[in-house]
């Protein structure tokens, strides 16, 4: 049911590549991507920064709360998000939330501009660096699968790249605790992506699930180096539904989970409009920071006890 995409055919053979991926964003709304640009050494040292980060004593993560800055920058804790907002249930994860770098004296930050502030760092040897280069190369091939996209909606190549200089992109490194078997525990609860597209890479561990329309609850398969990628709900609106995003979730795992997340979103001012050629639209247009602080209202929101 997720189909297994090799990046390299946009090149090779780009007809075949197109009709892959159009059923694939159609239908499942998910794909599996291998064979693309951001390279293993990188990826592996991700992984090893998060781990570094996730093994710290709690007082020393809290005083980099995601809590303390409007900005959503930082460490959340266990609890403090819940992406099922129709449930009570919070998620028992950890994440640390890292966006587009700014200086502390960038106009942008002086201004307060919403989700403009400035990433905080763990005092820990080449986290901030390999998190930027990732943050970059990941960035790189989100504005390049666009290409692909626009290919395939039979726009001008470079349609959306104008949309994401500046972005307001987001890299979440994650960390599951092995499941309690407490009733009603979730990883993740329920939920749709908010932004263009998310690029998922997992260190194995089962736990994610996607339910496609009219479908069960789905085993998303792990592929070696290849990402996750999915359809997020701006994306949806901006191809008037063509696109699907898929509500997907993360069961509670055997053992610790580990996953890295950078979530492909467009620059604040975007105004996310049904494209051209995609009939009456369906939705009304929204900047994309109203859209997305909208969903992060509902995602931090605090949540009475099951």
């Amino acid at each position: 049911m997720i189909p297994l995409l090799d990046w390299g055919k946009f090149t090779t053979d780009r007809a075949g590549f197109l009709a892959e991926l159009g059923q694939a964003v159609r239908g499942p709304g998910f794909f599996l991507l291998e064979n693309h640009t951001v390279p293993e050494a990188l990826r592996a040292r991700i992984f090893e920064m998060a781990d570094a980060f996730f093994s710290q004593p709690i007082a020393e993560k809290r005083a980099l709360s995601i809590l303390n800055t409007p900005h959503y920058r930082g460490w959340a804790a266990e609890g403090d998000e819940s992406l099922d907002d129709s449930s009570a249930m919070v998620d028992r994860k950890e994440s640390f939330n890292i966006g587009f770098d700014l200086t502390p004296d960038d106009p942008r930050v002086l201004r307060g501009e919403p989700f403009r502030g400035v990433n905080v760092w763990p005092q820990i040897d080449g986290f901030r660096e390999t998190a930027l280069a990732y943050f970059d190369a990941a960035l790189a091939l989100g504005v390049d699968i666009h290409r692909a996209f626009a290919a395939d909606m039979g726009l001008e190549a470079e349609h959306f790249t104008p949309a994401f200089k500046d972005p307001l992109a987001a890299l979440r490194l994650l960390h599951y605790p092995p499941g309690s078997g407490a009733q009603n525990e979730i990883g993740a609860g329920a939920h749709t992506d908010y932004g263009a597209i998310t690029l998922l890479m997992t260190d194995g561990e089962a736990g994610l699930q996607v339910k496609p329309r009219g479908g069960d609850w789905t085993d998303v398969p792990h592929v070696p180096g290849a990402y996750v990628v999915n359809i997020g709900d701006c994306l949806m609106r901006w191809t008037n539904d063509i696109y699907v995003s898929t509500p997907h979730r993360v069961l509670p795992p055997k053992r610790k989970r580990r996953s890295v997340a950078f979530f492909v979103e467009a620059h604040p001012d975007t105004v996310v409009a049904a494209l051209p050629g995609t009939g009456e639209p369906k939705y009304p247009p929204v900047r994309a920071a109203d859209y997305l602080q909208s969903r992060l209202d509902a995602t931090y929101a605090p949540k009475a006890a099951p």
